[in-house]
């Protein structure tokens, strides 16, 4: 092998190198790519959708994001409800996050779907622990979610959803 020929070799090697510790860093420290599980966002997300998640976003109440479940391998995806030191309540399928009411229009039409006069989520009322963080599903009668397993530890969030890339006819910023 010529001269020329082994530097042009390096010169690709060295830049497949540096590329995939670019790869490496950004998929470890900034974003990841996530596949959705399960229904308990429907219709928000679906089984089978595939989003990115921001690993350095501020987190904030009705935020969609995903963690390390506390009950078993996987990794959820559900929406921030409560923060450390908050007050949830639901009262006639109504959320008061520290006395305030809060809309949730993205559970509109799993409402649709209920009996008149029954309600999507049962009355609760709880306080949120220092370093915890209470998540509750969109489809709020198939959800497993803090109703269920109880807080998440904050430590156990990957991140907050920024961007739905699959089904093609989806893509754009989640809702």
């Amino acid at each position: 092998m010529n001269e020329n020929a082994k530097r042009e070799a390096w010169s690709w090697i060295k830049s497949l190198l540096i590329a995939l510790v670019i790869v490496f860093i950004c998929r470890e420290f900034i974003f990841t790519p996530v596949k959705v599980e399960g229904k308990s966002m429907m219709p928000t997300f679906e089984d089978n959708n595939r989003i990115i998640v921001s690993k350095i976003s501020k987190l904030e109440h009705l935020d969609m994001i995903v963690f390390h479940s506390p009950v078993s391998s996987e990794n959820y995806i559900k929406r921030l409800i409560g923060m450390p030191g908050d007050v949830v309540e639901v009262k006639d399928d109504t959320l008061f996050i520290n006395g305030k009411k809060y809309e949730e229009p993205y559970l509109k039409a799993n409402k649709q779907m209920i009996p008149f006069k029954q309600h999507l989520t049962e009355d609760f009322k709880v306080t949120v622990p220092n370093g915890s963080l209470f998540v509750m599903g969109d489809n709020r009668r198939n959800s497993s979610d803090s109703r269920e397993f109880g807080f998440i530890a904050k430590k156990a969030v990957i991140g907050e959803v920024k961007f739905r890339f699959y089904p093609l006819r989806e893509v754009g910023m989640p809702h």
